[in-house]
């Protein structure tokens, strides 16, 4: 091999092992945004999204994802993918998978059956998420066709998961004491540590997941990576800022959960035009990520009445399209405030609009069928004791008891 090969595809590798690690990010964040009762429960569900959707994305879901285009819908799917030449992809777009898969588990927490959630995390790595994704990634997808840009996936990893989330949160319905008489109630987290830590390692793995996405660091992709590493970095800084100063204001105090999430949002704005912005619509992407986030979280909770303990819906699925709608906006090329018009800007809404509809719509169906088959939620014995004790035999804090 010639060297600037080598060197992009160990860099793809070494992106990818960056994103890998942010599975752990995942279950801190939700770890700890969550009581103490579930959190072996939690770090199972986290687990096995990596394992389960390593499986099903190389048996199969890589394929339906990256195979030769079915009328611009679907890969054509083939069975235990194996080209020497190309496993350094596979692990790539596999790290990305369990990233869409694992956002759904947030939003559910602390009551929805874990044999139920395996069974849709299964499901969400062979079907919902390869199929949309193919869409946008894999060359000749329809999205592709039309000029859509979503260079990381803000709207194919993130707002996949989001509204897949959206829908799953609906249909389990909320916590036990989470609404009452109209009125929301706070169910705090039992270690904001876990989940500042858990945002501190989402943040570095970033820098895998959308430098990483530019898969090549040879020639002119040098400067290309150094580049989306800044856009991505100044955008989560943005949102951490302004959900600081935003939360400050409306709260009287600095909100460190609004906070943490403020930067996931920046993340997950900036993921889809990471590399189609300066450094000055970067900014301007955290900023608006930021506010919205804050917003978005307290709307679905006190209007909609949707329980998210982590604010996944919002971070990922709310945020996750205005990012991409952005896009359209800011790109240097082509962006309206560039002199590029609406045109790019209706492009991004259409693939926002699609990919979103795809994925509560198929979420919609594989869960009622799940919840008339076999059930969505544990028992209300079973979710006031915690799910660690009921569906793993264990409880995560002995000396502590489990009365949090």
């Amino acid at each position: 091999m010639e060297t600037d090969a080598v060197l992009d595809l160990m860099w793809i590798v070494i992106c990818g092992i960056l994103v890998f690690f942010m599975q752990a990010g995942f279950t801190l964040v939700e770890a700890g945004f969550t009581r103490a009762k579930n959190t072996s429960n939690i770090i199972m569900k986290n687990l096995m999204d990596l394992a389960v959707g390593s499986l099903a994305f190389w048996a199969i879901g890589y394929t339906i994802m990256y195979g030769d285009s079915i009328g611009s819908f679907i890969g054509s799917p083939s069975l235990f993918y194996n080209v020497r030449g190309d496993m350094h992809n596979l692990f790539f777009q596999t790290v990305f998978c369990a990233t869409a898969a694992t956002i759904v588990s947030g939003a559910v927490a602390e009551r929805t059956k874990f044999s139920t959630y395996l069974i849709f995390s299964l499901l969400m790595t062979t079907v919902i998420y390869p199929i949309s994704g193919h869409w946008v990634w894999q060359g000749d997808g329809w999205l592709t066709s039309l000029g859509f840009i979503d260079f990381a996936g803000s709207t194919v990893v993130h707002s996949v998961g989001g509204w897949a989330a959206l829908v799953a949160a609906a249909l389990v319905g909320p916590r036990i004491g989470k609404y009452t008489d109209g009125k929301s109630n706070a169910l705090p987290g039992h270690n904001m540590l876990y989940g500042a830590l858990g945002v501190f390692i989402l943040w570095f793995g970033w820098f895998g997941f959308n430098p990483g996405s530019e898969l090549a660091i040879s020639g002119d992709s040098a400067n290309n990576v150094a580049g989306i590493v800044i856009t991505t970095n100044l955008a989560a800084a943005a949102g951490a800022v302004v959900a600081l100063f935003l939360t400050w204001i409306r709260y009287g105090k600095a909100d460190i959960s609004m906070t943490l999430n403020g930067a996931l949002a920046g993340l997950v704005g900036i993921t889809a035009g990471c590399a189609a912005v300066d450094p000055m619509g970067a900014f301007f992407i955290g900023v608006i990520s930021g506010i919205v986030v804050v917003f978005s979280i307290e709307f679905i909770d006190k209007v909609l009445k949707i329980d998210d303990p982590v604010g996944a819906i919002s971070v990922h699925g709310v945020v996750g399209a205005v990012g991409t709608l952005l896009v359209g906006v800011f790109a240097t090329d082509g962006g309206l405030l560039y002199g590029g018009g609406f045109g790019q800007l209706g492009v991004q809404a259409i693939g926002v609009v699609s990919i979103g509809g795809w994925a509560m719509i198929t979420t919609f169906i594989l869960l009622s069928i799940l919840k008339a088959v076999i059930g969505l939620r544990v028992t209300e014995k079973e979710e006031l004791e915690g799910l660690d004790l009921h569906e793993h035999g264990i409880d995560s804090y002995p000396e502590f008891g489990r009365d949090k």
